[in-house]
C-alpha cells in the first residue's frame, strides 16, 4: 500500500489511532488527527474536514458503521478502514525470511485474549517472535498491531480482533484464523446479530492453513462450513466432548486429535496429553474450567497448523496461566470447617462469558456479584440456566434493574442483596461484605458480572483489581488465623 502524499483521516486517537498516525507520517502521508476529547488533535469536529482532499479514513471502534462522517466518506468513494486493514496492508517483510510474518487472527464474543495469549507463549517457547497484538489491551504503542506489523524482527503475530475491527477489514489472508464462540454482544453497534455474525466470519477468509471452529456452537460451525478458505486450508472443530473426525477434544481425561492437525491422519486419534496436566485449566477441586480448555484446545489448533513443534508446544501450555481478571482465585478466608475462595472474573463482561463462568462451579457454591453496564442486555437465560449453581446475589453497578428483574422472574428463591449505587469509591468493598453474610465454607464468592465496568469503574481491570483489594481486607477480618 502506498501513502506517501495521501491524506488519511484518524479518526480517534487512542493508542492504534496515533501509532497508526506516526506510522503513516514515516511513510510520507499527511495525517489529519481528528478527536474532540484530545487537545493535541489536528482538528476537533468532523465538521471541519475538507472532504476533498482525504484519500483514506480510518475509523477507531468508538463509532459504528451509521456514523455521519463515516456515511459521507462512503458517500464520496473515500475507503474507510481499521487499523487492522491498515496494518495489514503496510506489513513488513520479516528480517529472517524475507517475507511478511505470517498472522494468527483469532476472534469470538469470548476467550480471545486467553486463546490469543496461549498462542504467543506456545510459539514463543518455539523460538519463534511471535507477540501479541490487535485487540489485547496495551498502552505500549510499539505493541499496536500497525507497529507490530511494520517491525521486520517479527516472525508470527498473533493477533486479537474485535467484531469492530473486523467490520472496516476487508483484506485479511490470515495464516491460521479462529472463532472462539458467538453470542449476542454489541448488537447496537453491528445493527443486529447476523451483521455481528458476518464481521466475525471474516477471519476465515481466504485463511491458508488452518481455521478452527467450536463445534458445539451451531452458528460457528455454520460460519466455518461456508467459509471460502483457501486450497488446502484444514476446518478443525474442537470440542469439550470426544472429538469426531475432524475434530480436536477430550477424550477418557486425555486431548485426543481426530483432525489430522497434530501429525496423524483425518479421524485417526492421536492422544496429545493428559488433561490433568494442565493444572491451570482445572479448580482446586479437579474438575475442568470448560471456556479455559476451550481456549486451549483452540490454540492448539492454530499453533499446530501453523507448523511448530507438537511437544514443545505442549510444554508452554502445561505452564501457562491465564491473564489477570481470568477465573483467577484472588484470596481466600479459612472458617469453620473449610476456605472461602473469592475468584475474580472480571473480563466477564456479558452473559455468555458468565454464564460459561459460573457453569465452573458446583450447585449452589456460588455467592454471585452481578451487575454492571448492562448494555442492553437481558439476563433472564444467564439467571434460570444458572440458578442450580447460584446460592444467592449481589447486585452492583447503576444499571441494575435488568439483573433484578432477571432474578425475581427466573429465581425468586434466591436472595439477592442490591448495592446501593453511591459512592463508587466504596462500592466493592460493601459488596464483598454482603457476600460475607452468604458464604460459608465451601462456597466461591465469584465476581463475574456479566457486564460492561464504565459505570462504576475505569475498566474491567480496575474493577478486578478492587474486588482483589476488597476481598484480602475481609479475608484478613473473617478468617481464621
Amino acid at each position: 500500500m502506498q501513502v506517501a502524499d495521501k491524506t488519511v483521516v484518524i479518526a480517534g486517537l487512542g493508542v492504534s489511532g496515533t501509532s497508526l498516525a506516526e506510522v503513516l507520517r514515516e511513510r510520507g502521508a499527511h495525517v489529519i488527527g481528528v478527536d474532540e476529547r484530545k487537545s493535541d488533535a489536528d482538528l476537533h469536529s468532523f465538521d471541519e474536514v475538507d472532504w476533498d482532499q482525504v484519500d483514506y479514513v480510518m475509523a477507531s471502534p468508538v463509532f459504528n458503521p451509521r456514523t455521519p462522517f463515516i456515511l459521507e466518506a462512503q458517500r464520496r468513494g473515500i475507503p474507510v478502514m481499521s487499523e487492522v486493514e491498515f496494518a495489514w496492508c503496510l506489513r513488513a517483510d520479516n528480517a529472517r525470511t524475507g517475507k511478511p510474518a505470517p498472522w494468527i487472527g483469532i476472534t469470538g464474543t469470548n476467550g480471545k485474549t486467553s486463546t490469543t495469549e496461549m498462542t504467543s507463549e506456545m510459539l514463543t517457547a518455539c523460538g519463534l517472535d511471535a507477540p501479541t497484538a490487535g485487540n489485547i489491551a496495551s498502552g505500549d504503542m510499539s505493541m499496536s498491531l500497525s507497529r507490530c506489523a511494520t517491525n521486520p524482527k517479527h516472525d508470527v503475530l498473533c493477533v486479537e480482533l474485535s467484531s469492530f475491527q473486523l467490520h472496516f477489514t476487508d483484506s485479511l489472508e490470515l495464516d491460521c484464523a479462529a472463532i472462539t464462540n458467538i453470542a449476542d454482544d454489541h448488537l447496537d453497534w453491528h445493527g443486529g446479530r447476523e451483521n455481528y455474525a458476518a464481521d466475525k466470519s471474516k477471519v476465515f477468509r481466504a485463511a491458508r492453513r488452518v481455521i478452527a471452529y467450536n463445534a458445539q456452537d451451531a452458528k460457528v460451525s455454520e460460519l466455518a462450513q461456508a467459509a471460502p478458505v483457501a486450497a488446502g486450508c484444514r476446518k478443525v472443530g474442537f470440542t469439550l466432548n470426544e472429538p469426531e473426525a475432524g475434530q480436536i477434544g477430550i477424550a477418557d481425561g486425555w486431548i485426543v486429535d481426530r483432525s489430522g492437525v497434530a501429525g496423524g491422519k483425518v479421524g485417526e486419534p492421536i492422544k496429545l496429553a493428559a488433561i490433568a496436566d494442565f493444572t491451570h485449566l482445572m479448580e482446586p477441586d479437579g474438575s475442568l474450567y470448560p471456556h479455559l480448555v476451550a481456549d486451549a484446545l483452540t490454540a492448539l489448533v492454530l499453533v499446530l497448523g501453523l507448523g511448530a513443534d507438537r511437544e514443545t508446544a505442549l510444554e508452554a501450555l502445561q505452564t501457562f496461566k491465564p491473564g489477570g481478571h481470568r477465573i483467577e482465585t484472588v484470596a481466600e478466608a479459612r472458617v469453620n470447617g473449610g476456605v472461602i475462595r473469592f475468584v475474580d472474573d472480571s473480563k466477564a463482561t456479558n452473559g455468555h462469558a458468565a454464564n460459561a463462568s459460573l457453569s465452573s462451579f458446583s450447585a449452589k457454591s456460588v455467592v454471585w456479584i452481578a451487575g454492571g453496564l448492562a448494555k442492553g442486555s437481558r439476563f433472564e437465560d444467564l439467571v434460570s440456566n444458572q440458578a442450580h449453581t447460584i446460592k444467592a446475589a449481589v447486585i452492583i453497578g447503576k444499571d441494575q434493574q435488568p439483573m433484578i428483574e432477571a432474578f425475581r422472574s427466573q429465581a425468586p428463591d434466591i436472595p439477592v442483596t442490591v448495592i446501593d449505587p453511591q459512592d463508587n469509591d466504596t462500592v466493592m468493598d460493601r459488596a464483598v461484605a454482603a457476600c460475607g453474610d452468604y458464604a460459608a465454607a465451601g462456597d466461591v464468592v465469584l465476581m463475574a458480572p456479566a457486564c460492561a465496568s464504565m459505570d462504576q469503574f475505569v475498566s474491567y481491570a480496575d474493577r478486578g483489581n478492587r474486588f482483589a483489594a476488597a476481598a484480602k481486607a475481609w479475608s484478613e477480618v473473617h478468617g481464621l488465623r
